[in-house]
Formats: C-alpha cells, sequence, structure tokens
C-alpha cells in the first residue's frame, strides 16, 4: 500500500488490525503513526488502552499479549512497537501466529526504517496486514510537498516561494514544515505566502547562508563565497550539510550546462527541468560559467572532500580550498 493509499484509507475510517509503517523518511512515518493512533483509540481512554514498546528491548511475548488483551470501555486498543526493524528471529517467531490471526479489537502498529522484505514474518505480514513504506523526497518533489502543507497548515504559497524555500532547506521535512508554520503566521492576512516572505524569514537561518554559499560559488563570485562559508562555520554548521548543499545546486546547474550544450532556449530548459521563470535565469546564467569538464573535476572534488571530511580532515580548511578551487578554477 502507498502512503496515499493508507492515507486515504485512514480518512474513510478504515483501521488496520496490523500495520507496519518504516522507510527513511521518519517524519512521514511519526506523522501516519499519529494519524492512525488518534483514530484508533480513545485518547480520553488511552492509559487503559494504548502500550508502547521497543523492538530492541522486547522478547515478542509481550507484545503479543498486550495486542491480545481486550479493549476497556472502548472498541480498540492500540499496541505501537517502535524500532521493529531491531525485534529478534525469536521474538519475529513468537509474534507470527498472532499477525496471521490478529484480534479485531487491536491495532497492532509496528515502525521502522529498514526491513527485510524476503524474511517469512514479512511475507506473512504482506498477506494478513498493512505495509507502508516512507522514501526520502526527491529534491523535484519538494515543492509539491511545501504547497500541499502549506494549505494544511491554513494559507497557500506561490510556487516561486515553494521552490525557494525548497532550495534553502533541502529535503529536511522536519525543517520544512517547521519553516512553513512560521511563514504562517508570519504572513498573516496575506492570502498567500510569497516569496519576499520565505526571504525574509530565512534570512537568519544557515539553510539560507548555505544557499547563498552555493549562489555565490555558482557566480564564481570569490569575496562572497569566503564571507558565506566563513558564516556558517561561526554558526556551527559541518561540512556534511555544505558539500550536499553544493552538490544539489551543482547538480542542477550541470543538467542545465547538457541542455545549453545542445542549443536548447532558455524557456524550454526551465520546462524540462521543471525550473520556475523567477530563478531560471540566475540558474542558467551560472550553468554558463561552467564547462562539463569543469563539472565533472567538482564532483570528483565533492567526492574527495566528503571522504577527507569523513577521515580526519580539516572541515573549514576543506571547503575553503573546494571554494576557492570552483570559483577560480585553480586546484
Amino acid at each position: 500500500m502507498t502512503p496515499q493509499e493508507f492515507e486515504t484509507s485512514l480518512k474513510k475510517g478504515i483501521i488496520p488490525t496490523v500495520c507496519f509503517l518504516y522507510g527513511e523518511e521518519q517524519f512521514l512515518v511519526e506523522r501516519a503513526v499519529h494519524m492512525l493512533l488518534d483514530r484508533a483509540t480513545d485518547p480520553t481512554l488511552k492509559d487503559f488502552n494504548f502500550n508502547v514498546f521497543f523492538g530492541n528491548e522486547s522478547k515478542g511475548v509481550d507484545i503479543v499479549d498486550a495486542a491480545q488483551t481486550l479493549p476497556m470501555f472502548s472498541e480498540r486498543r492500540a499496541v505501537l512497537v517502535k524500532r521493529a526493524e531491531q525485534l529478534k528471529a525469536e521474538a519475529l517467531e513468537i509474534m507470527l501466529p498472532y499477525i496471521k490471526n490478529p484480534s479485531p479489537g487491536t491495532c497492532l502498529l509496528l515502525t521502522g526504517i529498514k526491513i527485510d522484505q524476503r524474511k517469512k514474518f514479512f511475507l506473512e505480514f504482506k498477506k494478513h496486514g498493512v505495509l507502508v513504506e516512507y522514501k526520502c523526497f526527491y529534491d523535484n518533489k519538494l515543492p509539491g510537498f511545501i504547497q500541499t502543507e502549506s494549505v494544511s497548515q491554513g494559507k497557500p504559497i506561490e510556487t516561486a516561494a515553494a521552490e525557494l524555500l525548497s532550495a534553502l532547506i533541502g529535503n529536511n521535512l522536519q525543517e520544512l514544515s517547521s519553516q512553513i508554520e512560521k511563514l504562517v503566521v508570519y504572513a498573516g492576512t496575506k492570502p498567500r505566502i510569497t516569496v519576499d516572505d520565505v526571504r525574509v524569514m530565512a534570512s537568519s537561518s544557515k539553510a539560507f547562508t548555505a544557499f547563498e554559499l552555493a549562489k555565490f560559488v555558482g557566480l564564481r563570485d570569490l569575496p562572497n563565497s569566503i564571507r558565506s562559508l566563513d558564516a556558517l562555520f561561526l554558526n556551527g554548521e559541518g561540512a556534511p550539510m555544505l558539500i550536499g548543499a553544493l552538490s544539489r545546486h551543482f547538480r542542477q546547474l550541470w543538467r542545465v550546462r547538457e541542455l545549453l550544450d545542445k542549443k536548447m532556449p532558455q524557456a524550454d530548459i526551465g520546462r524540462e527541468l521543471s525550473i520556475n521563470s523567477f530563478f531560471l535565469g540566475d540558474i542558467v546564467a551560472q550553468a554558463r560559467n561552467f564547462s562539463r569538464v569543469e563539472l565533472q573535476r567538482i564532483f570528483d572534488e565533492f567526492y574527495r572532500c566528503d571522504v577527507a571530511s569523513k577521515t580526519g580532515g580539516q572541515p573549514y580548511t576543506l571547503l575553503h580550498g573546494l571554494t576557492m578551487g570552483i570559483c577560480t578554477g585553480s586546484w
């Protein structure tokens, strides 16, 4: 079952008796957990009808006992197992008969990050329960998530503003949701959140400085690039986030450069790569600063810098050298 299908079924009042929510995007997993538990249990009777277990601590029998306990003063009880991917093989064997024949008055919910669907337990789980994976969002899906989230929080957001926010924050959905909440409040009585709203709210954040760094490096503006880099390190930011931000930005520049080399018109490039016209001119101008040969070398340096930062290299020295190399073309 897809996350969308799962959410639709919950809204129709369909509560699964056994359910496993998992995936790398834990923000969405946690949100789905709350959505399910809100519908599965009466909050005023939660003390009587709700149990929480942890896979690395449970032997399985305690989970089954709780799941087989009849609900008190309610039609349903809920049992939540966190870190369920850490359940030992013995625990899974104990739970397997219950998965095949669950109690109709219990919602048994397991959560985790990664599972092996080849195992007997999960093969049976797919037959008798609901298995939902929450994958990390690709960058091109983030503006859509932002627009949906903004509407759900009470105010729509301009398409260009959503794209700017996704560029600033990246695919950290928890941080995106938090920023949207602030933007909804900041926008006040305005009918929608604008690009200017995003710029004002993000101007003091580390994410905005990282966005600035990527932009200045793309422009090969060495003084401002070093200024942005210094600001980020003064704010305590580390090499992984900076390399990630630069990599995302230059991946887009590389795709634009390839289309420029094919003599594709600028407007067609925007449509092909789903780049809002508000940002297209700046991105194309930056892409013109680099040949594909240079971009290949830059990505080799991203990889080298990332490995070095994780094996004892000095983060600032590495990033300073990387920035200098890209801006001046001297390696």
